[in-house]
């Protein structure tokens, strides 16, 4: 060693001190901000823990359960679930539930009604529903050829058929004139009737 000190000037060993001091005092710099990084990424599993937290909360349902169970209400269920489970957690149908009525294996649906009807019930909704559809007839000097390929009984001749004689012969004055358009005959004019106004 000390022949090797000996054959360079001093200055050359000094040179080279400050040269190793200098890169150990800059590689201790550069570790510091590395371990100061690897700090502020340790949140990001809460981050993520959150998110899963949030994913969970999606996978339920909203559904308002009325009519002939124990306990009609809203109630919060599986996303994956069906009736049965709403019709269960409403504690069961009562006494008076027509079973017949309802589909039990349907999927659940967010903001989904599900209605029992009691014995009978069903019936009675069904008839005004009809009812409803009757009492909202197509007045026929309005129509369109479209509203009028929606009437049974009336394809798309018979209605192109009825706005060519519109704009020849001028309004129909009552249903019955629905017999001067051609390929009408009386019989189809009673059953167009039901859902057609003048």
């Amino acid at each position: 060693m000390k022949e090797l000190y000996g054959k360079f000037p001093k200055w050359v060993w000094l040179f080279a001190g400050i040269v190793v001091s200098i890169l150990l005092v800059g590689y201790m710099l550069l570790q510091a901000p590395n371990s100061g990084a690897k700090e502020e990424i340790r949140p990001l599993p809460e981050k993520q823990e959150v998110e899963k937290v949030e994913n969970t909360k999606k996978q339920t349902v909203i559904v308002d359960v009325k009519g002939a169970v124990k306990k009609p209400g809203v109630y919060e269920i599986a996303v994956d679930g069906r009736v049965k489970d709403a019709i269960a957690v409403s504690g069961g149908f009562t006494d008076e539930a027509d079973k017949n009525t309802i589909n039990l294996a349907e999927k659940l649906k967010d903001e989904m009604v599900i209605t029992v009807f009691k014995m009978g019930e069903a019936e009675i909704a069904s008839h005004a529903n009809t009812s409803n559809q009757k009492e909202q007839k197509i007045n026929v000097n309005q129509a369109s050829i479209s509203d009028l390929q929606g009437v049974p009984g009336i394809g798309e001749a018979k209605a192109k058929a009825i706005l060519d004689y519109r704009e020849k012969e001028g309004l129909f004055q009552t249903i019955d004139d629905l017999k001067n358009v051609s390929g009408i005959g009386a019989k189809t004019v009673e059953k167009l009737k039901e859902y057609l106004e003048a």
